[in-house]
C-alpha cells in the first residue's frame, strides 16, 4: 500500500510538471510585419518582433527562443544549415509596395517618380528581408542608382520605414502591402510593376534549443491551420502557395 501511495504521489507530481510545461508560454521571434497578426493567431505566447536578420543573429548567439518566423526563407534556411532550427516551412506570402504620406508632399504618383532628385526616401537596411526585396525591385527596374541617391535613412525593420513615412519624415518608402494597411489612414500605397515584384515568402521553424519542442511544433501547426491561415489572409497576407492559373 505504501508503495502504491508513493507511486501515486510520483505520478501526480509528473502530471503537475507536465501541465506546467504545457501551459508555459513560448518565446516566438517573429518578423516585424507579423506584429498585428500573430497575437490574433495565438494570444497566449510571448512575442519578440523585429528585423528578421537581427532575430536570426540573436538565435545564433544563443538567445532563448522557441520558434522563429522570418519574412524570408533565406534566414531560417541558414539557421537550419547550422543545426539551430528545424527545416523551415513557408507559412505565408506578401507583396512589396511603395508608400507615401497622405499629404504626398513629394508629389510621388508612381514608382518611377522616385528617381526625381531631392526626394527623401527611407528603405530598410541591407540584410533585412524587406531591404533586400527593395534592392531587388530597384535592380530589376534599372532604378537602383537613381533611387538610392535619394535615400536618407536605412531602417532596421519594416515598421520603422512605415513610421517615418506615416509621420511625414520621408516622401516615400518601401514596405509590405500588409504594413501599408496598418496605417492606411496616414499613408497611400503605390503599386510595383508585376515584372519587378519579388517573391516574398515567409518561413517558420522550431528553434533547436527550445525546452518545449511539443509546444513549439503545436504553435507552427496553429499558424499553418485553416484558422491561422484565415487570420493571415484577413490581415492582407497571401496564401502559402499561389493559386494555380487555369488555362
Amino acid at each position: 500500500m505504501k508503495h502504491a501511495a508513493a507511486l501515486a504521489l510520483v505520478l501526480a507530481g509528473l502530471a503537475v510538471t507536465a501541465t506546467a510545461a504545457g501551459s508555459s508560454s513560448l518565446t516566438v521571434f517573429a518578423a516585424a510585419s507579423l506584429t498585428n497578426v500573430f497575437p490574433k493567431i495565438d494570444p497566449a505566447q510571448q512575442y519578440s518582433f523585429g528585423g528578421s536578420n537581427m532575430l536570426a543573429a540573436q538565435i545564433e548567439q544563443g538567445a532563448p527562443a522557441d520558434v522563429f518566423a522570418s519574412a524570408d526563407m533565406k534566414l531560417p534556411t541558414k539557421l537550419h544549415a547550422e543545426n539551430l532550427c528545424s527545416s523551415p516551412i513557408v507559412f505565408t506570402r506578401n507583396r512589396l509596395v511603395v508608400i507615401v504620406p497622405r499629404s504626398n508632399p513629394g508629389h510621388v504618383h508612381g514608382i518611377y517618380g522616385l528617381t526625381r532628385r531631392h526626394l527623401k526616401i527611407v528603405i530598410a537596411a541591407k540584410g533585412v528581408p524587406v531591404g533586400d526585396y527593395t534592392l531587388q525591385v530597384l535592380t530589376k527596374l534599372h532604378m537602383r542608382r537613381a533611387v538610392l541617391r535619394n535615400v536618407v535613412s536605412r531602417e532596421t525593420d519594416v515598421r520603422e520605414v512605415l513610421a517615418k513615412v506615416a509621420l511625414g519624415e520621408a516622401d516615400a518608402g518601401f514596405v509590405y502591402a500588409t504594413d501599408a494597411r496598418v496605417d492606411k489612414g496616414k499613408v497611400k500605397r503605390l503599386t510595383i510593376p508585376s515584372k519587378a515584384q519579388p517573391k516574398v515568402r515567409y518561413g517558420i521553424c522550431v528553434v533547436s534549443r527550445t525546452q518545449n519542442s511539443a509546444g513549439a511544433q503545436a504553435f507552427v501547426k496553429r499558424v499553418l491551420s485553416p484558422a491561422g491561415q484565415q487570420k493571415l489572409r484577413a490581415a492582407g497576407f497571401l496564401r502559402r502557395k499561389p493559386k494555380p492559373h487555369h488555362r
